[in-house]
């Protein structure tokens, strides 16, 4: 996809936004469903996913660990996004670009072994690894606005207000 039909697909999205702003909140979700053992099955759209402890809690491996869900949420974010800006601004990427993201967790505060060790990651690295000819400055955008638009990235930078209800079905 070029600038241009990028430009096209997303000018009528943005006219409508500006014009009634309201029309641009929309609400994601997603469910899951206890599975079998210490599961949880989550239904993403495209597939069902199992989730379910990671082998520093007693896991056995075979189920999808809910923080590599979350690294994996942050790579597909950037990824597309940085394709998105790329496109937008003429920065060319090759085909061995990619995006890592590495987290440290403490998993003593998972496990509750220790109440000074923190439940979640301590820190995450987002790495982007580019296949381009473009210059520095280009690249310094590129990433700067990349950081800006990635809904997971902003997500996880600027902590969201989270609600927790519960609702007794049975």
């Amino acid at each position: 996809m070029d600038s241009n039909k990028l430009r096209e697909l997303q000018a009528p999205l943005k006219s409508q936004y500006k014009d009634s702003p309201e029309s641009a909140i929309i609400t994601l979700s997603s469910e899951g469903k206890i599975g079998d053992g210490i599961t949880c099955k989550v239904d993403t759209g495209k597939a069902m996913v199992e989730a379910g402890l990671h082998p520093a809690t007693g896991g056995d491996g075979l189920a999808a660990c809910s923080g590599d869900m979350l690294l994996d949420a942050l790579v597909a974010c950037a990824g597309v996004t940085l394709n998105a800006v790329a496109t937008a601004i003429g920065v060319s990427l090759g085909e061995k670009t990619h995006v890592t993201a590495e987290g440290d967790l403490d998993f003593r505060g998972t496990l509750g072994v220790s109440k000074e060790a923190p439940v979640g990651f301590k820190e995450i690295r987002l790495t982007f690894h580019l296949d381009t000819d473009a210059e520095q400055d280009q690249i310094d955008s590129l990433i700067k606005l990349t950081e800006r638009y990635c809904v997971v990235f902003q997500t996880l930078n600027v902590k969201p207000e989270l609600v927790t209800a519960n609702k007794v079905i049975g």
